[in-house]
């Protein structure tokens, strides 16, 4: 079972729906963030059908994250992304420290608007010399920090701008297309976090360019940590939602290019696949789309 967001043929407001058997159900909530708002028993039985099924390939899927719910990742959780961004960095014991400091990296990584999902483009900024995806889990959080549920996370990033500088961050992290979200996520009481495969290919001219996987038995640190430390000193009234890092990083003489198209897998969470895009025109129907979600149609042809 999947929770989703989506537009059926000829109607202009989105649906939260529950996918499963190719069908989608529609659910009682109105948007993703009202369902976020619930405790987690209220949140589950809330989940169960309020009308009539369509066919699951019928409809335009949308990012599973709306209203006031924000994007946050995670930095430096498994031991690969730490030699990586040593590598990239001018900085390099920064990197070394966070990862066995007792807080983590937490950042800001995307409001709701600004995210793509399953089949548009993802972007890398145009002024950027080295790109890469960042295959991740992404945990749902709801309003009282609870897991209610996973999807997959796609976080691109700039090498080459955060290398420079750790303060560049939020350059090298927010720009359009930089923030990727499966079309579904699947509830958390059925989904075994312990030690999920996670494997990403990059495609080129039809040609496999990168592939590497990992597991989340590598994480550093624990979901339950990263949420805690997120929601401590805020509140997040529409829920929130985590991503918790990579432990797929390529070598830093690889970088995206226009054209490319990453593929993620997570086992029991889902699927992302988004060719890549350089620079923010390619990306601009984002804006039409905050009121218009059948723009969203152009990113998916």
């Amino acid at each position: 079972m999947e929770i989703v967001r989506y537009v059926e043929q000829g109607a202009a407001q989105p649906r939260v729906g529950v996918r499963r058997d190719g069908k989608i159900a529609p659910v009682r909530f109105g948007s993703v963030a009202e369902l976020l708002r619930e405790p987690l028993d209220s949140l589950r039985a809330g989940l169960e059908p309020a009308g009539a099924e369509v066919d699951a390939d019928s409809v335009t899927y949308l990012p599973p994250v709306d209203g006031r719910t924000e994007v946050w990742a995670s930095g430096v959780t498994y031991e690969r992304s730490r030699e990586g961004r040593v590598e990239e960095s001018v900085q390099a014991s920064v990197y070394e420290l966070v990862y066995d400091a007792p807080r983590p990296e937490l950042f800001l990584k995307a409001v709701a608007w600004r995210v793509v999902t399953d089949g548009e483009p993802v972007g890398v900024r145009a002024d950027s010399e080295v790109d890469v995806p960042e295959p991740e889990l992404a945990v749902v959080a709801n309003s009282r920090g609870e897991i209610v549920g996973y999807t997959v996370c796609n976080d691109m990033s700039s090498r080459s701008i955060e290398g420079v500088n750790p303060l560049y961050i939020p350059q090298a992290k927010i720009f359009n297309g930089s923030c990727a979200l499966a079309t579904g996520i699947r509830p958390a009481w059925e989904v075994d976090t312990s030690d999920l495969a996670i494997a990403m290919r990059i495609v080129r001219d039809g040609a496999v360019v990168f592939e590497g996987e990992t597991s989340t038995a590598r994480l550093h640190r624990t979901l339950e940590e990263l949420v805690e430390v997120l929601y401590a000193p805020s509140d997040f009234p529409d829920g929130a939602i985590l991503s918790t890092g990579t432990g797929i990083v390529p070598e830093l003489s690889f970088s995206l290019t226009d054209g490319d198209r990453v593929d993620i897998e997570i086992a029991q969470v889902g699927t992302l696949s988004n060719p890549v895009v350089r620079g923010r025109e390619p990306l601009s129907w984002l804006v039409d789309a905050i009121e218009r979600p059948a723009a969203r149609r152009k990113g998916q042809q």
